[in-house]
Parts: C-alpha cells; sequence; structure tokens
C-alpha cells in the first residue's frame, strides 16, 4: 500500500465477520516489502461460489484455473498473492498454481477444484513456490484476521484499503453481504476490476450466485475505468456459506430474491467506486452519464469513450471546461451519434446543444464545477431510450510517475 492517500479516497467502515467465513494474513516476501501479501479465506463446506473474469486474451492461469473450478459450484478456499501477477509465465506458472492450490486443498482437505487462486503485481515473473507453500503454511497457522487486513494484504499500489458491507432480508432472515477488492491502475475491465471478494452467508445456490453477479458486474465494475487497459489478472469472486439459515436462493421467485440482487448491486457499486476514487494520481472523481442512444449498450460505449479520453480527462484534471473534447469523444465511439441533436452538460450547466454552444453560455459555473474534487459530465445524444452511467478519474502527472516507476 502506498503511504501517499489519494485525496478521493474513503475511510474503511466497520465491516461485521461473516458466519462460514475465516480470513488469515502472512507474509510470503513476493517483493522486497515489510508487509503481507498473502491472504487465505477459509470457507465452510457446501459454500457456492460465482465469479466473473478478465476478457483478456492473454490470462493469468490464476484467471485459467478459477474459470474451470466455478464449473464445480462449490469452494473451500481463496489464496491471493499480492506483488506478483504469475502472468505470461508458461508452465511454470500453471505449476505454482497447481502447487498453491494442492497445498491448500491437503491442509483443509478438500478437493483441489474447491480452491480458488488470484495473484496481482508485475507480470512474467513466475511465482516462486517455496515462498508460496511457505506463505500458505504460515496463513494457516495465523490467527483469524479482519476484513480491513485482508483488504490491506491484497493491495499493490493501492492508497487506501477498500471495503464495503450491505445487508438484505431473506426468508425473514437479516443476511450479511461484506466485499474487499483491490484495484488502482490498468483499470478498464470487461467484466470485473483488479481483484474482488464478496462474501454472504446467505445460502443461494451457485447458479443464481452467478446470474446475480454477473447482473451486478455489468452495472458496476464494467462501468469503470482508469486507465483503459484491461489487466491479465481481473478477478471477481463471490462466495455464499449458506450459514444465515434461509431457504436456498435459487430463483427469482425465491423468498428475498429481489432483496439479495439489491443488495449485491449496491455492495459491487460501492467496490466499483472505490476503485476509480484511488486511481492512480487521480485528484477528480468523474461521473459520465449518456442518454439519448439507440441503447443502453450503445450508450455505455459512447460513455466509455469519453471516459477513456486522455484529452477529457486532462482537462478536467487541469479544470478546463473544453467541451470540445466531449464532443470528440462521442464523435469518435463507433456508436450512432447526430451532431444537430447533440448537447451536453457539465455539472447541471447545458453548455451545448443542437450542434452548437447554447446562446449566451456561461462558463464561470462550468469552472466552479471543475474545481470540486467530483465532476459530472452528461450527453444526451436525442436518438433514443438508451442510457448508462460510467465512472472515472482524470489523468494527472502522478499517474506517469506511479507507472514509470512501477518495478523500481
Amino acid at each position: 500500500m502506498s503511504t501517499s492517500v489519494s485525496p478521493l479516497a474513503r475511510p474503511f467502515p466497520d465491516l461485521p465477520p461473516v458466519a462460514g467465513a475465516t480470513p488469515s494474513v502472512a507474509r510470503a516476501g513476493y517483493k522486497d516489502w515489510d508487509r503481507n501479501d498473502i491472504t487465505l479465506l477459509r470457507l465452510a463446506p457446501g459454500t457456492a461460489v460465482a465469479g466473473v473474469l478478465t476478457r483478456s486474451l492473454c490470462p493469468s492461469p490464476e484467471v485459467e484455473w478459477c474459470r474451470a473450478a466455478l464449473a464445480g459450484g462449490r469452494a473451500r478456499a481463496l489464496v491471493v498473492n499480492a506483488g506478483n501477477s504469475n502472468a505470461f509465465t508458461g508452465a511454470r506458472g500453471r505449476a505454482a498454481v497447481d502447487a498453491v492450490t494442492a497445498r491448500v486443498a491437503e491442509r483443509l482437505g478438500c478437493r483441489a477444484n474447491e480452491v480458488f487462486a488470484a495473484s496481482t503485481g508485475v507480470i512474467g515473473v513466475p511465482l516462486p513456490i517455496d515462498r508460496a507453500e511457505a506463505g500458505i503454511d504460515a496463513a494457516l497457522a495465523a490467527p483469524a484476521c479482519s476484513w480491513h487486513a485482508m483488504a490491506e494484504a491484497i493491495g499493490t499500489t493501492d492508497t487506501f484499503a477498500k471495503g464495503a458491507a450491505e445487508t438484505a432480508i431473506v426468508d425473514g432472515r437479516t443476511v450479511t453481504l461484506v466485499g474487499v477488492i483491490k484495484g488502482s491502475g490498468m483499470i478498464a475491465p470487461d467484466m470485473a476490476t483488479m481483484l474482488g471478494f464478496i462474501i454472504t452467508d446467505a445460502a443461494v445456490s451457485p447458479a443464481f450466485l452467478q446470474d446475480a453477479l454477473a447482473a451486478a458486474n455489468r452495472r458496476s465494475f464494467s462501468c469503470i475505468t482508469v486507465d483503459g487497459d484491461t489487466s491479465t489478472s481481473d478477478t471477481v469472486l463471490a462466495f455464499a456459506t449458506g450459514a444465515a439459515g434461509n431457504a436456498p436462493l435459487d430463483g427469482d421467485d425465491a423468498p428475498g430474491a429481489d432483496a439479495f440482487r439489491a443488495a449485491l448491486d449496491a455492495l459491487c457499486r460501492t467496490l466499483a467506486q472505490l476503485v476509480v476514487r484511488d486511481g492512480e494520481g487521480a485528484a477528480k472523481f468523474i461521473t459520465v452519464t449518456v442518454e439519448g442512444a439507440t441503447s443502453d449498450d450503445s450508450a455505455r460505449r459512447v460513455a466509455l469513450s469519453i471516459a477513456n479520453s486522455p484529452l477529457v480527462k486532462t482537462a478536467v484534471a487541469g479544470e478546463d471546461a473544453n467541451w470540445g473534447r466531449v464532443v470528440m469523444a462521442v464523435g469518435k465511439a463507433g456508436e450512432p451519434a447526430d451532431r444537430d441533436r447533440l448537447a451536453i452538460r457539465f455539472g447541471a450547466t447545458l453548455v451545448a446543444r443542437s450542434g452548437a454552444a447554447v446562446e449566451g453560455y456561461d462558463e464561470a459555473p462550468v469552472a466552479a464545477h471543475l474545481r470540486g474534487e467530483e465532476v459530472e459530465i452528461g450527453v444526451d445524444l436525442g436518438l433514443g431510450s438508451g442510457r448508462a452511467t460510467v465512472w472515472t478519474c482524470d489523468l494527472t502527472h502522478g499517474y506517469i510517475s506511479i507507472n514509470a516507476d512501477y518495478r523500481s
């Protein structure tokens, strides 16, 4: 974790324990640092699991392992390494994942495909098996830790630990959902973000949990971007221990299914926005809303074109009300757009419509809006009912400094 905290940081909340889930952390020494960098989450027998994983065509072996293991629908443990992504490491990387999952499975007396693995850090360096196995043994011997300690242990360039919680009434019982996440750079997910883990005591079937997580992802993790780069290791996993004792959620007709979906949606949205608030070098949190598109998917693609534009992001960093850059980003998105129907606003101020600047446009309120830490950009394409919101941050010199020095 960086010692220089993002100005957009949020304090870590007081997260409750989740029955059936026990986190612990230890130091494996994946990098030359004095901190915990391996996390072990033990889960009760019968825990359901769901996941969304990177669509990168150069995924880490951990992603490939999780993709295969998800077919089983059940989990007994999660092991997370920080400081080494184990990506693009060939046979040695795959052997490391096999060794890690086998070690945990042997210690817990479960099947290897009930152990899930995730790694984050430098690409191209094989995960050292000896350090991994020693770290696993240390984590198994360590006492249970807080969710805050887990969030700190999975971080890399993060400047603050990130977590959130929600509750829902399911089958007359209060169920708890807790999430921790890491991510700061290489954030332009098309499924999830860097590494995120959601744990609930609700009883949920693997199929329903997968459907609910995929739907929540489309409205949260897949609507954030920091720098337009998608990681080789992006992973979000959800675990449902069933310890709350509710009748298992197995479909949308089950009592409390809507409440569970709503809580999961809210949790994922909070976690996703926390990642943007820790964008490398970020000083401003930007919400981009596009409406009037031919479809929701089209609106999302236009919004991401705006949110990923270096020119838009640097204009916001410089507090420059240059709405022409938004016009540019709309035009290059490759989606239906009509210059003469386009309207653009910054905050509550309409700056352009019908293909021209608003008559009598006063830049002063826009400049005032851009001086704040929270910036809103709104676009109305005037073509249909499609709508989407995405979240991003500004682009500053800090981003260059962090990534130029990343391996040193």
